[in-house]
């Protein structure tokens, strides 16, 4: 009964620090452009280089993954029915949201090369 609590207390924090720390990365973005706004690819990809941006964005994506696996799992856990379908989905998605992990990962390393 102890670890339910738990789980449910782990999902709550993951949902609102990932929340938050989107919400600061989207406000630091807004002010950055603002301040310093990028016009060309180069400029774009210069700043996309650099390794504190990138560790920003995949910080923010695993952010948003965590996120999007909490409240997907919490609506297939309440909807999907029959308990095979729920556990069907719940792979599917848990391996696309690995996917696009692997994907956005990929793409930040090339940008360092």
């Amino acid at each position: 009964m102890v670890s339910i609590r738990l789980t449910g207390m782990k999902a709550w924090w993951v949902q609102r620090v990932s929340a938050l720390y989107m919400l600061l990365f989207v406000l630091f973005l807004l002010y950055s452009f603002e301040r310093q706004p990028l016009q060309a690819f180069p400029q774009w990809h210069a700043w996309l280089a650099r390794p504190s941006t990138s560790v920003a964005f995949l910080v923010f994506f695993a952010a948003l993954l965590g996120h999007m696996w909490v409240g997907l799992r919490d609506v297939l856990l309440d909807y999907a029915k029959p308990a095979r379908l729920c556990g069907w989905l719940l792979a599917a998605v848990a391996l696309s949201l690995l996917g696009l992990g692997i994907w956005l990962l990929w793409i930040l390393v090339r940008l360092q090369v």
